[in-house]
């Protein structure tokens, strides 16, 4: 019986395996397999012989994206001539035996280790080793054979995936930044509250947030990554790939709120756990900064979503906000206190508001 946390663990996994997605990519490798070994026996010569190779060539071929299915076929192709190349020049000297294995495998590996051959470098020595133990009485033949039926199989794995839904992968872009967009924001909040409670704060989770920050913003980057190498050489991205551009934009724009966030972060958990960093904040500072850094993150919360008008009015009450923090700063300042943290606070914020403003 499976425990009820190892269960807890396998489903999840299922879920993630058995999606749309994974399942049309599933029927399309399955439909090009079938069709490559219908093709296999029509093949000239003796390469009918071997129609075996014909769906392991779809299955080299077949990747989540066109662009991919392309490079990868080419990779595997060129991986399979130079590795049957290294065999028929050690069966010019030997036959199959233990050192010859041996030469041609390690042979085939170090080939394989040259720069840029990605995939071919896994083919490399499995041609090499397959000419020589499988097709030494009939190199020649059996290297056409390989081959021709791997190229075939190749051919018909990138057809299908081109021509059948093609994938385009632009449906995780927006839940991708949508939680970025919630964890910047939330992180402002939670130290927004930190400058209003008694010091140091009941609460600071927010202070070791870094790596949270890093991981959505990672998110956010793979998905952009992924739609975009899914868009090359697809017959559907002219229809449907024209907001890439603006993901691109957005994920840059993301990026650099990242940045001030963290910097927001670092010192203000300076300034409340680090006593002899000496970066304080003058008395009579929190309530203003608690203030502009919640107003900050409903501008981050509220970019790229819902009216217009109510972004505007966010970056407003922002700006406003953030000039008062600035003017008791000043104030600060001009009584002799220590304003540095707070300085920095405050010019990371209007770089916040400046580059949600620029990007709206």
């Amino acid at each position: 019986m499976i425990s009820k946390p190892k269960l807890g663990r396998l489903l999840p996994a299922l879920r993630q395996a058995v999606t749309g997605h994974r399942l049309l990519f599933a029927a399309k490798t399955a439909v090009a397999a079938g069709v490559a070994w219908y093709l296999a026996p029509l093949m000239p010569g003796t390469a009918a012989a071997y129609p075996y190779y014909a769906p392991l060539g779809v299955l080299v071929s077949m990747h989540p994206t066109v662009a991919a299915s392309a490079k990868h076929g080419l990779q595997s192709l060129l991986g399979l001539g130079l590795g049957i190349a290294m065999a028929f020049a050690v069966t010019t000297v030997t036959t199959p035996n233990a050192l010859a294995v041996a030469v041609v495998v390690g042979l085939g590996v170090v080939i394989g280790g040259l720069p840029r051959l990605g995939s071919a470098s896994e083919w490399v020595p499995m041609a090499a080793l397959f000419v020589l133990v499988l097709g030494y009485s009939n190199a020649q033949g059996f290297s056409f054979a390989y081959v021709l039926q791997m190229a075939m199989g190749v051919a018909v794995g990138f057809a299908v995936n081109w021509l059948v839904f093609p994938p385009l992968h632009l449906e995780g872009i927006d839940p991708a930044i949508d939680g970025h967009q919630r964890a910047l924001s939330k992180q402002l909040k939670d130290m927004a509250s930190a400058m209003t409670e008694s010091w140091p704060p009941d609460h600071e989770e927010w202070a070791s947030r870094s790596g949270e920050l890093a991981r959505t913003a990672t998110d956010v980057r793979a998905a952009v990554q992924a739609a975009k190498l899914s868009a090359k050489a697809n017959p559907r991205s002219r229809r449907r790939a024209r907001r890439l551009p603006a993901d691109l934009a957005g994920l840059r724009t993301l990026e650099r709120l990242t940045f001030h966030v963290q910097d927001i972060t670092d010192v203000l958990a300076s300034v409340i756990w680090e006593e002899d960093a000496g970066t304080v904040i003058p008395e009579g500072v929190p309530p203003n900064l608690a203030e502009a850094l919640d107003d900050v993150a409903t501008a981050i919360r509220q970019w790229g979503h819902g009216d217009s008008g109510d972004f505007r009015d966010a970056l407003d009450e922002a700006r406003d906000s953030v000039a008062a923090l600035s003017d008791t700063v000043t104030e600060a300042a001009a009584g002799q206190e220590s304003v540095n943290a707070t300085a920095s606070v405050a010019m990371s914020l209007r770089r916040i508001i400046t580059v949600v403003s620029d990007d709206a």
